[in-house]
């Protein structure tokens, strides 16, 4: 399973029914109270990153974050939205005990958004 082993995501703008192009996300390792940024990446027109968040020798097991920046998007796309926005960066918090295939999607709309374990 090991060569399997991989971290993804894609956010789908559910307002809009479309990928949400040009989101950023920024990827952290979580031990404890201590958060190490890993990687940071913008989503492409189908809403995905060109390549995994995590995989090969890079991937670990453990605790991770995904933030997700979708004031800074959400803004982008001209609707009029009240300030301060209900949701500018969803932050999710999730572990991966063995290695495998972890796929983390967004589901977002102005107020509100889901996510799941998908694959």
């Amino acid at each position: 399973m090991a060569g399997n082993a991989r971290l993804t995501t894609h956010v789908l703008d559910t307002a809009s029914g479309r990928p949400a192009e040009g989101l950023k996300i920024a990827l952290y390792r979580v031990s404890g109270n201590s958060h190490k940024k890993i990687k940071e990446v913008v989503t492409n027109a189908d809403g995905r990153c060109d390549a995994p968040l995590l995989e090969g020798k890079d991937f670990r097991t453990g605790q991770y974050e995904l933030v997700f920046f979708a004031g800074d998007y959400l803004r982008a796309g001209g609707a009029a939205l009240p300030e301060p926005l209900f949701l500018d960066q969803i932050p999710i918090r999730f572990g991966m005990a063995q290695e495998a295939h972890y796929h983390v999607p967004l589901l977002l709309s102005p107020f509100g958004y889901s996510t799941y374990r998908g694959s």
